[in-house]
């Protein structure tokens, strides 16, 4: 491939970024150019100068189709972040101008209560009440979509995976502890091992939205020597105790502070030997936020 291939982003047309991103997503190059409202010559012209730009082969062309390469792919993951950052970022400089500025949005997995996000940004709120932020859930599997979108600037989440498109970091660990009835027969300990655990059920949230938190929960039991009775909650968006409700002859893994709790009915347990649940941050890389970087300054304090 003829070109410089020391292209930098200044010097990409980001419009014919956002093209080569459309191509990507068709099914072909024709519906790809009429999603584009422009020629399907003009859309593979402009392909051919993104590929002289960087100097590099983006697709391998056949008479019938278009293949990404390897470059191809890489520029994909690349650029669908990058360019959902840049239009944030217009509409962010629109509204401040309009002196109407957006509120922050954290969505947070349901593993991980509402509650537990405002200890996370109860110092940045008293360091200045007057900055808006806004809580609401999200599934795991949505908060990508809704990262891309600007529908949230924040994602937090137990058990969440990272996409590799995704800036993320560990923000914080919660200690664990352990949800029981009043009658079943570890709420008559103040404290217990974990290998107490071994001849109980375990109830956790179903691993079609917290398949990670349950691995971390599994692998827990497991280094205690014990292959955990897994059991998932059919009990979706309330808080993770309240499970032993439908299930009295298990227990479950909580961060609520120990002891009586949903009036006296569940005893919250600690264990000998705390272990923690992490806390994983995510965001649009290449984005810059100041509200960002000092709640996830301030969540490096809370346990």
């Amino acid at each position: 491939m003829n070109g410089s291939g020391d292209a930098g982003l200044r010097d990409i047309d980001l419009r014919r970024l956002r093209m080569f991103v459309v191509v990507m997503e068709a099914p072909s190059l024709r519906v790809a150019a009429d999603n584009l409202f422009i020629s399907q010559q003009a859309l593979s012209s402009a392909i051919r100068e993104l590929e002289r730009q960087l100097g590099v082969e983006l697709f391998s062309r056949s008479r019938r189709s278009l293949t990404p390469t390897p470059a191809g792919e890489a520029l994909y993951r690349g650029a669908v972040p990058l360019l959902a950052g840049g239009e944030q970022l217009a509409t962010q400089v629109r509204r401040v101008n309009a002196g109407a500025p957006a509120p922050f949005v954290i969505g947070h997995a349901p593993d991980l209560a509402s509650s537990e996000v405002f200890r996370i940004i109860e110092p940045v709120v008293l360091a200045d009440p007057s900055v808006p932020i806004t809580v609401r859930p999200v599934f795991a599997d949505f908060m990508r979509e809704e990262l891309l979108s600007g529908s949230i600037d924040l994602a937090l989440g137990r058990g969440v995976s990272a996409p590799p498109d995704m800036a993320t970091t560990i923000a914080t660990e919660h200690e664990l502890r352990l949800a029981v009835r009043s009658d079943h027969p570890l709420a008559a300990h103040a404290r217990v091992d974990m290998a107490a655990l071994a001849g109980y059920e375990i109830v956790v949230w179903g691993p079609e939205h917290e398949y990670e938190y349950t691995d971390i929960l599994v692998g827990l039991c497991r280094r205690a020597g014990f292959e955990p009775r897994i059991i998932l909650s059919t009990l979706l968006g309330t808080p993770p105790h309240t499970a032993v409700i439908a299930h009295p002859k298990a227990c479950a893994f909580v961060t609520n502070e120990p002891g009586w709790i949903y009036a006296n009915s569940i005893r919250i347990v600690e264990f000998t030997d705390p272990p923690f649940a992490p806390v994983r941050a995510m965001w649009l890389p290449n984005t810059a936020s100041t509200l960002r970087r000092q709640i996830l300054a301030a969540a490096e304090g809370v346990v």
